[in-house]
């Protein structure tokens, strides 16, 4: 496919025309493109290329949508957008629980598409909107975002984009207390609609990477019947 500087994205698609119609609308917009027709193909390519972005049709023979997530988030935080022909909302849920950044809906536009990939690339190390500095550090918890990295008691932690910005957001700001809304404006800042049930999808997960015990969060506080809140009690504690 044709060389360019923004990077390689891995289109995952068992239907030959649509990798190929996905793939020509992504070179457009200047990326290099690899596509895997069948399950095993995917992570081989994926080892191959190192891709900066996975798009990844759920239905793949060999091994299939579910069973590469999970293989690509043990060893990885590049973005991951799910393809699929099921609209269930457990489906999107399942998929985003999972480690997706994002999750479309067969028959889809391949414009949208390819505009939803950009979005998640820019909010990937993105400076956030509260502008705090390079480094927020608040009881063992360390968060740079000049290297967009997170450190757990010197352990550096794999999140997703999407974990990431959700950490950010509420380390910026500690005490207050967001709403789901608030948090899914913050996180997706392109105005693309989500359902609010993904920033509690996306808070446990991230309490299984940071928390001691996720049933007992001490960093990310719920905030019953409106959102969530870092807890300021421990920034108060480590604030660097």
């Amino acid at each position: 496919m044709p060389g360019n500087d923004r990077g390689t994205i891995l289109v995952a698609e068992d239907d030959h025309t649509t990798a190929s119609l996905v793939a020509a609308y992504l070179e457009r917009e200047g990326f290099s493109t690899v596509l895997a027709h069948d399950g095993r193909k995917c992570l081989s390519l994926f080892e191959e290329n190192k891709p900066v972005f996975v798009i990844l049709d759920i239905m793949l023979p060999g091994l299939d949508g579910w069973e590469i997530c999970r293989a690509l988030r043990k060893v990885s935080n590049v973005p991951i957008l799910m393809l699929t022909a099921r609209e269930e909302e457990i489906d999107r849920v399942t998929g985003l629980a999972m480690g997706a950044d994002d999750y479309v809906v067969k028959p889809f536009s391949l414009r949208e598409l390819v505009e939803r990939v950009k979005a998640i690339l820019r909010r990937t190390g993105a400076v956030p909107a509260q502008t705090p500095g390079d480094t927020l550090s608040f009881g063992g918890l360390e968060l740079d975002s000049v290297k967009h990295s997170v450190m757990l008691d010197g352990r550096p932690l794999t999140l997703t984009s999407f974990e990431y910005k959700l950490l950010q957001a509420l380390m910026s700001s500690p005490g207050k207390a967001f709403s789901r809304e608030e948090l899914l404006d913050y996180c997706y800042q392109d105005g693309i609609a989500v359902i609010d049930r993904v920033i509690d999808v996306h808070i446990g997960k991230l309490r299984q990477k940071i928390e001691q015990d996720p049933s007992m969060p001490q960093y990310i506080l719920t905030v019953r019947g409106y959102g969530y809140r870092f807890n300021n009690d421990i920034a108060a504690q480590g604030d660097t």
